[in-house]
């Protein structure tokens, strides 16, 4: 059976649509999810995508973080269930405790809108095993809060248990700490990533198919995973 990869609708998301069309392309049937509905519909991944949820209004993630589909979320991603956060996605995933540390303004209080290369540092997680460790990737960022934040013992906890997934090579765009780009969870099926696996999956568009790996590897996860 083809997989359902559910991709949710915030007020002011942007790349929604650009998500369902990579999880198409990698060979997924996306479902779109509503944030006012707690129903996922039995999909079986989540992508959380960029864009503005709620306008950003109070923080960014803050308000998204109590819609209801996020109540079903939470409570499927402890239970297993991958879920990628990307952009705005990610800071929605850290205010709802899914992932830790905050993501805040760029250090330099400028947008920033390139194409970034990316180290993958962990392949053992639901969103990242069709890269090899260590393998470097061209992906668009544009982000204005995308600087990744957390206390010392936090990061320390995050780079021994390997749940660094991705950093920033060739320069740091918003002033991630230890240049970190994404995080997982401790189970890893929850990846909180800042730039756009979703707009490069495509040679018309995109700078590169390196973000295509990010979908095939649920894919992958899900064929594995155990019934």
């Amino acid at each position: 059976m083809t997989a359902r990869v559910g991709v949710v609708t915030f007020p002011g998301s942007l790349d929604d649509g650009d998500a369902a069309r990579a999880v198409r392309i990698a060979g997924a049937e996306p479902v779109r999810l509503w944030h006012g509905d707690p129903d996922l519909r039995g999909v079986d991944a989540v992508v959380l995508p960029g864009g503005f949820s709620y306008g950003d209004y109070l923080r960014c993630g803050a308000i998204a973080r109590f819609a209801p589909v996020m109540g079903t979320i939470v409570d499927a991603a402890r239970g297993g269930l991958p879920v990628l956060g990307i952009c705005n996605g990610f800071q929605i995933l850290c205010e709802a405790h899914l992932l830790p540390g905050a993501l805040t303004r760029n250090q330099h209080l400028h947008f920033r809108n390139r194409d970034q290369v990316l180290r993958i540092e962990a392949v053992g997680t639901a969103w990242t095993n069709a890269f090899q460790p260590g393998q470097e990737v061209l992906i668009p960022v544009k982000n204005g809060e995308g600087c990744y934040v957390a206390d010392p013992a936090t990061l320390d906890r995050l780079e021994a248990e390997g749940r660094v997934v991705a950093r920033y090579v060739g320069g740091n765009p918003n002033g991630s700490q230890r240049d970190i780009a994404a995080i997982t969870n401790e189970a890893g099926n929850v990846v909180g990533i800042m730039p756009h696996p979703e707009h490069a999956v495509e040679a018309l568009t995109g700078p590169s198919l390196d973000g295509l790996g990010f979908f095939t590897s649920v894919l992958k996860h899900l064929v594995g995973a155990p019934a």
